[in-house]
Formats: structure tokens, C-alpha cells, sequence
């Protein structure tokens, strides 16, 4: 049946009995719960410290419980009689303390892993981030795929130094989860890189908002290309990788990154989404050279800093308000685009919507709603 977000699924091969998703409140966890039903699932326990969603599916199959992923109690009664754990609660974005990025992030994963071993779950598949592998100090990335991207950051494989706290505290927390992997709890991380899809609540939400106020122009040249992953890409990315974790199977352990199948121009993409609902164009604005933006970034940055000290308020709340950092900017201009032929080779992995078919879709959901 076709759903008002998705698209028809296909039958698959051996979608777990019983699932357990964490983070289920959230734009991918939310319609990952819808797929598995889909494509067969007889119960999935969609765990949140959100409550349920005002929009989520009112379905037999579907138990919402409400926890902390910080609390090992909570994670350990969601967990118990699962075929199957798909861990997706995280603490995202740079407006954070480093302490709640390690509760949720990292020592929620752990709990994680505990409840698993505790109940007997035979998988546990990750949600995981190609944030952990950005080179440093260039993040750029044209066309590598994991093992180059491994490669490049030498023999630990994540990246020598992270760009954010949400890429450190990801990458522990991934290898927590991998190094983990036994005969008795089958491991393994599936990353996507730009979510996006109807009811986004992150990129696109701040993208008009940017756009409606006039404060959106196009950084630098412009010509930076990077990969998005459709939410329903990315599910599906996912269940194969439930599918995947079988005795001796070659994903065991493994870390994958799955886009949709185009990489695109970012401003070309961001200036489709403006007039496509109806807002004028970027391209018509004059563009801000780098070196500008990079400088605005830094007094941004100084200015929160000093907001802060006078306030008595966390940096990264007031951040939060001001948003812009010269990490930000950076991530606006560079390349970022991916090679998925190991989840291909791995997984079967073969992008439900093209990026065109995602994005057009995507606008329309929004136009409908502004």
C-alpha cells in the first residue's frame, strides 16, 4: 500500500519478528517503525524519551514506550523478547554540552549493548554518522568510499581529530557497537550523510526559514557537490542491514554509508527548494565569498562567547541562537559526496528513489504545508 511519506515496499527476505527501534519519536526512527511493518514485521517496540508522535501510525503491531536511552532500566525492558535492536536515539547538532553528547551518544549506546546481551537480541544494527571519518583537517570528500576513508585516517580508522562532538562521541560509540560483534550478538553501523524527506525536522525546516527571512545566499563558488540520502534510502539501508547479519556473513562488524544514488550541486539543490515553494531564488543574491563568511563565523562565534559570560548561560545554548560557526560554513562549502558500492556489494543495497524523485517529492510535501 502507498503511504502518504513513502513509497511501495518491496517483500524481503528475513525482516526481524520483532524489532526494537530507539529514537523511534525521531524523523528516521519514525519511519523506519512504518517500514518494517511494511515489509512484514509482526512487532516492533518503538522506544523514545519523546512521547509518541501526533502523527504516527495507530497500529496493532506497534508498542510505544516511553524511556531514557541514559537510564540502562529502560533500554533493558524495552529490549526484552527482540529479534532485533535498531538503535537510532542520538543527541544531534553542534548546540550541545559535551556531557549530553556523551550520555546519550555514547553511554546510552552502552546501554544499548548491555540490553541486548542481557535479553539474548541476536542483531543490533546502528545508526551511525560519515562524520566519524571526515578527514582532517580538510573534510572534503569526493567520491571515497569507506575503506578509503578509513585509508586516509590511518590505522584507527575514524577520524584523528573530529570537527564537532557529535561526530566523537559517534564514533566511540560505533566502536563500542562493532567491537562487540560475536557469535552471540551480530553487530553492525549503517550511516547515512544529509537526511532529508517529507517531514524533515532539521534540514529543510531551516533552510526556508533562512530562505524566508532573506538571510540565504550562496557561499563561495557554489560548485561544492554533495550527496543527500532520502529517509526512505536510508531505512531500507538499514533493514538490509538486519538482513545482512547472519553466521560468517561478510558485514558482520562493518561499518556502511548509503546516499541516494546522484551527487548533486548543494546550492542547486537548496535554490530548488526555495522557489519550489514558492520563495525567490538565492542565485539572484549576490554570493558571499569565504573568506567573509568565515570571518562573520568567527565574530559570531567571539560574540556568543561574551554573551555567555555576561549571561551566565551555557555557551551552547546561546549558541543555539546564533548558530553560525566557521565549522558550519566550511560544511556549506566543501565537497562531500560518497561511493556506496561496498553496501551494494555487502548489503544488495540499490537506492529506492533517485535523488530527483526524493527532492521534487520532498518540496511538494512542504509546499503543501507552508
Amino acid at each position: 500500500m502507498l503511504t502518504e511519506v513513502g513509497i511501495r515496499q518491496p517483500g524481503f527476505r528475513n525482516v526481524p519478528r520483532r524489532s526494537v527501534v530507539t529514537g523511534a519519536a525521531g524523523f528516521a526512527g519514525q519511519r523506519l517503525v512504518e517500514m518494517l511493518l511494511e515489509r512484514g514485521a509482526e512487532e516492533v517496540v518503538a522506544f523514545d524519551i519523546a512521547p509518541r508522535p501526533s502523527d504516527s501510525l495507530a497500529d496493532p503491531r506497534i508498542t510505544y514506550v516511553q524511556g531514557d536511552i541514559r537510564k540502562r532500566a529502560d533500554v533493558l525492558a524495552a529490549c526484552e523478547d527482540a529479534d532485533c535492536c535498531f538503535h537510532l536515539a542520538a543527541l544531534v547538532g553542534p548546540y550541545h554540552e559535551t556531557a549530553a553528547f556523551e550520555a546519550v551518544n555514547y553511554h546510552g549506546t552502552l546501554h544499548v549493548l548491555d540490553a541486548c546481551k542481557a535479553n539474548g537480541v541476536r542483531k543490533l544494527v546502528m545508526s551511525s554518522s560519515p562524520s566519524t571519518r571526515f578527514p582532517y583537517p580538510d573534510p572534503s570528500v569526493r567520491g571515497l568510499g569507506e575503506e578509503e576513508l578509513e585509508r586516509r585516517n590511518g590505522p584507527g580508522k575514524y577520524s584523528p581529530t573530529f570537527h564537532a562532538e557529535y561526530a566523537r562521541t559517534k564514533a566511540k560509540a560505533e566502536a563500542a557497537v562493532l567491537a562487540a560483534c560475536s557469535d552471540e550478538l551480530l553487530t553492525i553501523a549503517v550511516a547515512p550523510h544529509q537526511l532529508y524527506g517529507p517531514r524533515d525536522p532539521l534540514l529543510f525546516p531551516s533552510l526556508l526559514e533562512a530562505a524566508r527571512s532573506g538571510r540565504l545566499r550562496i557561499f563561495g563558488d557554489g560548485k561544492n557537490r554533495v550527496s543527500f540520502t532520502h529517509v526512505d534510502n536510508y531505512c531500507h539501508g538499514l533493514i538490509l542491514g538486519s538482513e545482512a547479519l547472519v553466521p560468517g556473513g561478510r558485514a558482520l562488524g562493518q561499518f556502511y554509508v548509503v546516499t541516494d544514488p546522484e551527487n548533486v550541486l548543494l546550492w542547486d539543490a537548496f535554490d530548488r527548494a526555495a522557489t519550489g515553494v514558492g520563495l525567490p531564488s538565492i542565485k539572484s543574491k549576490r554570493s558571499v565569498p569565504l573568506p567573509v563568511m568565515l570571518a562573520v563565523a568567527s565574530v559570531t562565534v567571539a560574540a556568543a562567547r561574551v554573551v555567555a559570560s555576561v549571561s551566565g548561560a551555557p555557551f551552547s545554548r546561546v549558541m543555539r541562537r546564533f548558530k553560525l560557526t566557521p565549522f558550519s560554513v566550511r560544511m556549506l562549502v566543501i565537497d562531500r559526496w560518497f561511493d556506496f558500492h561496498r553496501a551494494t556489494r555487502d548489503l544488495e543495497y540499490q537506492p529506492l528513489l533517485t535523488f530527483e524523485d526524493g527532492w521534487r517529492q520532498t518540496i511538494e510535501w512542504f509546499r503543501t504545508r507552508s
